[in-house]
């Protein structure tokens, strides 16, 4: 029985770490469908493209060379490397080493080699961006919104990585040891392009030495991927998951286009209708007509919407590029989303406190979280979602909570107040009679 509780330990483990991460993305799926509904199925050979392209492919990142090339690379570890993860798995379960070595042959010897100089590499690349982060201080890392958890979590994933793929390393050198002194149970399998540079630092120590480094390093490593994969839920690096289907459900239409509002769409209509009888009363109770215009709280705003405020990675390239934020605006696009996450989880919390019952806290995104100045200070150009790497588009929001400032509060800046009544009574956003409107061509 002593011989398999290391395999018992170890499943009880790898249970607990996929029961706890099933739980946290039961409620990432709750959360994002507290928003309205919104069909995107159409047109679905070009959202396939799209998120082969800027999430499996990552087209966008390299618009920036030295932080495109260095995230991909650490992409590729990440996907790659998962194969080890398979194999560990298998190996701890069923207390076999390198099971996989038994099926692939030579072919075996290769991919240990590709994740081992993958390892190698992700380790560099991780300590570029800690260097870019902590020595050279990228602007956009050190923006006002990028304190307290946002800077922490930015800094623990980085350690995480750094430790995961050093202890990889770590145990394929004393793994290479073992195997070259011919210990049982440690099969002669794989190339270590890598570790055969650092396995002799290990050649004097004894072999049980060298099997407590190999296990210490296996059951740190496993144990630290499922650590880590039950953290991304209180992670930027969500996006890891999310990526995929956000670039898939993501806008198809050109950026600029805004949606018409039904309900002015159809005010419009009947005042250009010469047969409209100018006195009838909107049907308050008709279905076309919404029970509030505009988004105030997460409630009112679609399940995108909110699939983008989780997915976002707090790049800063948006923010980075924003016209409003470069000339000192308050308004910075990635505390948009961070701010639209922050109240979805806040709405969470309240809902699994209460017995799944969502009772009000006095709070609404709108004010409490995102202020009537950051949405006025925006252009609508774009550029925010246009940089991107994967598709978020915080317009969108922006332009929802604009509408319900407008249509509900007639909270609108005096000069667009003053221009929507000048287009009212003269048909011109500027101050004069409509029989003036054409004296221009006589000028």
């Amino acid at each position: 029985m002593m011989h398999y509780l290391p395999n018992i330990i170890f499943a009880i483990l790898l249970v607990s770490a996929i029961a706890f991460f099933a739980k946290n993305v039961k409620r990432l799926i709750r959360n994002i469908k507290l928003g309205k509904d919104i069909d995107r199925s159409d047109r679905k050979s070009e959202r396939w493209k799209n998120m082969t392209m800027l999430a499996l492919g990552q087209s966008k990142m390299v618009k920036r060379p030295i932080a495109g090339i260095l995230h991909i690379i650490v992409y590729a570890g990440f996907i790659i490397i998962n194969i080890e993860v398979l194999e560990i798995i298998i190996d701890g379960l069923f207390g076999t080493h390198r099971i996989f070595s038994k099926f692939l042959g030579n072919t075996y010897n290769y991919l240990i080699a590709t994740f081992e100089i993958l390892a190698f590499l992700v380790l560099i690349s991780v300590t570029i961006f800690w260097i870019r982060r902590q020595i050279l201080k990228i602007p956009r890392f050190w923006s006002k919104e990028m304190k307290g958890w946002p800077k922490k979590d930015a800094h623990y994933i980085l350690y995480f990585e750094m430790i995961l793929m050093s202890l990889f390393l770590i145990m394929n050198a004393a793994d290479y040891n073992l195997q070259q002194l011919g210990v049982e149970h440690y099969v002669k399998a794989g190339a270590f392009p890598i570790n055969k540079h650092v396995a002799p630092l290990m050649a004097n120590l004894p072999e049980s030495t060298l099997i407590l480094i190999e296990r210490g390093a296996w059951w740190l490593h496993i144990i630290g991927i499922l650590i880590f994969l039950n953290y991304l839920y209180y992670s930027k690096h969500l996006h890891i998951l999310l990526a995929f289907p956000n670039t898939f459900f993501a806008k198809l239409e050109p950026l600029g286009k805004f949606p018409n509002n039904p309900t002015v769409t159809k005010e419009v209509k009947m005042m250009l209708d010469p047969n409209a009888d100018p006195f009838a009363v909107p049907d308050e109770n008709s279905e076309e007509t919404p029970e509030k215009f505009g988004a105030s709280d997460i409630f009112d705003l679609n399940w995108v919407n909110l699939l983008n405020a989780y997915t976002c990675t707090e790049c800063g390239r948006c923010t980075s590029v924003c016209p409003a934020n470069i000339t000192g605006k308050e308004l910075s696009p990635r505390a948009i989303m961070m701010k639209t996450r922050d109240r979805a989880e806040e709405v969470g919390a309240n809902i699994d406190k209460n017995g799944g019952t969502f009772k009000d806290d006095g709070k609404q995104l709108l004010n409490d979280y995102i202020t009537p100045q950051e949405l006025w200070a925006c252009t609508t150009c774009n550029a925010c979602a246009e940089e991107c790497p994967i598709n978020i588009d915080p317009v969108a929001i922006i332009m929802e909570m604009r509408e319900f400032l407008v249509m509900e509060q007639s909270a609108a800046p005096q000069e667009l107040n003053m221009m929507m009544t000048n287009i009212e009574n003269n048909g011109a956003p500027w101050q004069y009679n409509q029989m003036d409107r054409l004296n221009w061509k006589d000028e």
